[in-house]
């Protein structure tokens, strides 16, 4: 290779992608290459410094290198270096509120303004411009910009244009000074028309005062007939929408406005105001004025069905169909139904699709609202959606239309019971009788059929109770009719044939999403023989990562034989240690519940199953218990060996140890009740009970023992409660088990403290109801153990201790341990993954160094934190409003003076809310009381998450300490002369 295209680098390959730089290595490298004499060098530096800021989000890194921006915009000369600055001011908006020395960043960047050269004053304009956040009310700036709209070089003046809008947005002051320049310059005849057509849009931020806005929407008004051409018209109709949207009070005149340009014969025009009257709709859809929607629906029903602009209308329709007073107004009923019934008539699926969703919008609403929908409504639904639906599984071309088709039958099955019988129907047809689907097509009728699915199993365990037979988990079906029980067969028989030998690897992503289905349709059952066979079939056709995922579904949705079935074999196939202990943890806790479940070992399960002959259980209660426990903490040790720094599974291994204490809690009270049978009461419990005025003493150890018990489980309770406030990034399916198996601890609880205390608590209030297929069976399932407790006997004369007490416990336990455990979704999938990083100044000279405090002094810790925002979908179930910061100083050396009243801990807390993902704070540290000097004082700083609902959330994050001394006051002094 030649020298010419071998250019030297002094950067290396690894840049930001090495986990051991810090953020002064990197800022050297960078600070090399501004230095360098080779241009190219110098530019791939300049770009740099965004992915720097976004690594080390820290104001002190941000700080010194916009520093180093500005001097370098200053002094290097040449107009592209200040573009590529000008580039990453833009890019790193969100990171500008973090420069502390704002004047000296300004000051070296409008040194330049003062230049000669006009394209050097215009990149300084736009520079100050991409800066507006940070110095909205700089005087001097503009006065600059304001200067520069005189300027005679137009590319200056269209840089103070830009300039101008972006102060005009974060500047009141700035907005109501300029109005009148901007006005002035667009009346103005020396102004050229394209400059005018950048002036409008500086207008669309006067909104800041209502004088100012109503003499700018007079003037844009005003210019309408005077510039009627197409670019004039686009612009002003638009700067007015934005305007009418900032202030509110205008919104019905400018829609009367706009619906009268309906008629203007240029395209351009209509695009411009169908698109302002969506962002209105979205707006202030309830201030439309009268007549308005009447008026858009004449003209959308007297335009060509196939045409842009009329999708453009029914999705305007669409968004006012949301506003309550749009969507239960029976004024509009009529012409809303003679919209959609025009585009029936149509054979574009574009137009069908909208007002298939516009009678969807009106009918969920209406059942929202617990409204008769129009019937109407209904009878245009059910003539055209299939008809639609098969008309999309004829082309391959239209699968954005049919997964919108399919979208709107699920929201309309989820209201309507009929609706949702014939729909599922309609879906396992097409998906077990038409051969002609594609690969996607294919998927998206099994993601609906999945839809539907959590649908009917919510639906069933919401609105029963479970029959009240320990060993059956069937529900009465006398009022609730279940289409997938017959559709199973059906599923099950496209599933294998699907796993031919001309079986494609390309369809295990469907294999996945029908197996997850059938699975799902078993929550709460036992697996059939016939579904075990077609399942074996399946995972000895597909590769190890669709037989993981299956096992997923099998966890998520209780049937643990498939699961650990799964497991085990995967976890001989993969190549990575950590990998292996956590498929290893997975099998042992799919083992431990197969042993609660069925009542034998994993072992010979298979072989009872398949000679269906598993219906009575091989192990006594306490055998089962103590053989699921071992598992279970065989899981959890598996577990720890997977975790790591980077993925800890905390989580993972705080779920595993509570179900095993509870298990083990439960084991407790099955002990206690044995040893009810052998152990009388000695001679002296009724002695006991009168000394210690109890009279349930006279019943000897087992009143103990199970107050015993009472506490094992109030502390489980408590346990899962921390884990549900430390679980932020959980989805809301995982915080609902959490509280059912909170719940489930109470209950428990509860039935033991009505027996063996005199006074119990008040009755338990139910968590939920149950959003979910797997959340309503456990809640149905609690429903079913708290039925067995009403069955106590009813004491006469005081309270006893009888056999009959604790045989209602033991059918309680039972009945807990025989519902499968639905595992939760976080325990596989983290879909966002919020973090805080926090950093406490001052920091010690030395790592692990005490810092100093001379007595009669304080200490001020100032606190700064970077919130992280990673996963598949940030802030996807909740996001950060404020941050709770505790900083507690604990006394770690004995007192010099012993003074009782004074506290050796001292605990500071202030709430912070972030600014584009950055928080900061300070605390006033008094460590100077009597008897402290020559002490030692450890500062702790935790964190506390409160979201947008005002939930306090405790992220278990890292904590962040420091080591602070006070020296004796005679050395102090010593110091000092």
């Amino acid at each position: 290779m030649s020298n010419a295209n071998a250019r030297s680098n002094t950067f290396n390959e690894t840049f930001l992608n090495d986990s051991y730089q810090d953020a002064s290595t990197v800022s050297m490298e960078l600070d090399k290459g501004l230095r360098s004499s080779n241009i190219g060098e110098q530019c791939e530096a300049i770009v740099r410094f965004p992915k720097l800021f976004e690594k080390y989000p820290f104001p002190i890194v941000i700080n010194s290198n916009f520093l180093k921006l500005a001097e370098f915009f200053r002094l290097s000369g040449s107009n592209l270096f200040r573009l590529w600055v000008l580039r990453v001011c833009q890019q790193s908006e969100k990171h500008l509120e973090k420069i502390t020395n704002v004047d000296e960043f300004v000051k070296r960047i409008f040194t330049v303004i003062h230049s000669n050269d006009p394209v050097a004053r215009s990149l300084t304009l736009r520079a100050l411009g991409s800066v507006a956040s940070i110095i909205p009310e700089k005087q001097q700036v503009h006065h600059a910009i304001r200067r520069a709209l005189d300027s005679h070089d137009t590319v200056e003046v269209e840089a103070a244009i830009y300039a101008s809008v972006q102060f005009a947005a974060q500047s009141k002051s700035f907005a109501i000074s300029m109005c009148s320049k901007v006005a002035s310059m667009i009346e103005s005849l020396q102004t050229p028309v394209n400059m005018k057509l950048q002036l409008i849009p500086v207008l669309r931020h006067m909104h800041h005062d209502a004088n100012t806005a109503a003499l700018v929407k007079t003037l844009c008004i005003n210019l309408l007939p005077k510039y009627p051409s197409e670019s004039f018209v686009c612009v002003t109709l638009d700067s007015l929408s934005q305007l009418s949207c900032a202030t509110l009070v205008d919104i019905p005149e400018q829609v009367n406005l706009l619906i009268s340009y309906l008629q203007d014969p240029r395209v351009r025009v209509r695009l411009c105001v169908l698109r302002s009257l969506q962002s209105l709709a979205e707006k202030g859809a309830h201030l439309w004025p009268n007549g308005s929607v009447n008026s858009l629906i004449s003209v959308a029903i007297a335009m060509r069905g196939d045409s842009y602009e009329h999708g453009l209308m029914l999705s305007i329709v669409l968004t006012l169909t949301k506003c309550p007073l749009i969507a239960g107004s029976r004024e509009e009923e009529g012409r809303i139904l003679e919209l959609c019934t025009s585009c029936f008539s149509t054979l574009n699926h574009k137009t069908n699709i909208l007002a298939i969703a516009i009678l969807t919008s009106v009918i969920t609403y209406c059942y929202s609202e617990e409204i008769p929908p129009p019937q109407s409504y209904l009878n245009e639904i059910n003539s055209h959606h299939e008809k639609l639906i098969l008309s999309c599984l004829k082309d391959d071309a239209h699968v954005k239309e049919l997964c919108k088709y399919l979208k709107c039958g699920v929201r309309l099955a989820e209201k309507n019971e009929g609706i949702a019988m014939d729909f599922t129907k309609l879906m396992g047809k097409i998906l077990t009788e038409e051969t002609q689907l594609n690969q996607k097509q294919s998927e998206l009728i099994c993601e609906t059929l999945a839809s539907l699915c959590s649908h009917f199993m919510k639906d069933r365990y919401q609105n029963m109770f479970l029959k009240s037979s320990p060993d059956s988990m069937e529900v009465d079906e006398t009022n609730h009719v279940n289409p997938f029980h017959e559709l199973l067969p059906n599923l099950l028989k496209r599933l294998e044939n699907l796993v031919t030998p001309k079986f494609h690897k390309k369809d295990s992503h469907f294999i996945e999403i029908l197996a997850a289905v059938c699975l799902q349709s078993m929550i709460g059952f036992h697996i059939t023989r016939e579904m075990h066979e077609v399942f074996n079939k399946v995972l000895n056709a597909i590769d190890n990562w669709s037989q993981y995922r299956i096992a997923r579904s099998a966890s998520r949705y209780g049937h643990p034989f498939i699961a650990t079935k799964i497991y085990e074999k995967v976890s001989k196939n993969v190549s990575q240690e950590k990998f292996y202990f956590y498929l290893s943890g997975l099998t042992q806790m799919s083992m431990a519940e197969c042993i609660l479940l069925y009542g034998y070992e994993f072992d010979e399960l298979e072989e009872r199953i398949m000679s269906e002959e598993c219906e009575e259980s091989e192990l006594n209660l306490i055998r089962r218990l103590e053989k699921s426990i071992a598992h279970y903490w065989k899981a959890l040790a598996s577990l720890k060996a997977a975790s790591s720094h980077i993925h800890s599974l905390s989580f993972q291994t705080e779920f595993v140890w509570l179900r095993a204490s509870f298990l083990e809690a439960l084991l407790s009270i099955v002990i206690v009740r044995n040893t009810q049978y052998i152990t009388p009461p000695p001679a002296i419990a009724q002695t006991v009970a009168q000394n210690s005025r109890d009279p349930l003493q006279k019943y000897g150890h087992i009143t103990n023992q199970l107050r015993k018990c009472v506490k094992l489980l109030k502390v489980c309770e408590d346990n899962y409660s921390v884990l549900y406030k430390s679980s932020f990034d959980a989805d809301p399916c995982t915080l609902e088990q959490l509280e059912i198996a909170q719940y489930q601890c109470a209950i428990f609880g509860y039935s033991l403290e009505t027996i063996c205390f005199s006074n119990s608590q008040d009755n338990l209030n139910i968590p939920t109801q149950g959003s979910y297929p797997e959340t309503a069976f456990a809640m149905a399932t609690c429903k079913k153990i708290f039925q067995e407790f009403e069955k106590l006997p009813v004491d006469v004369g005081g309270k006893t201790i009888t056999n009959h007490h604790t045989e209602v416990i033991l059918n309680q336990i039972e009945m807990a341990i025989k519902a499968p455990l639905c595992f939760p979704r976080l325990f596989f999938q983290v879909q966002q993954n919020t973090s805080i990083k926090l950093s406490m100044s001052p920091f010690p000279r030395v790592a692990g160094e005490a810092i100093l405090v001379q007595p009669g002094h304080n200490l001020v810790v100032k606190v700064e934190g970077v919130i992280q925002n990673s996963g598949a979908k940030p802030n996807l179930y909740r996001s950060i409003e404020s941050v709770q910061l505790t900083l507690t100083s604990q006394l770690t050396t004995p007192r010099t003076v012993d003074i009782k009243p004074m506290n050796d801990t001292i605990t500071l807390v202030q709430t912070t809310k972030p600014s584009r993902d950055f928080l900061s704070a300070n605390f006033l540290l008094s460590l100077n009381q009597n008897g402290t000097s020559g002490q030692q004082w450890q500062v702790t700083l935790e964190s506390c998450i409160i979201d947008g609902h005002g939930v306090l959330w405790n992220t278990l994050g890292p904590k962040n300490t420091l080591i602070v001394r006070v020296p004796p006051e005679n050395s102090a002094m010593a110091f000092k002369k």
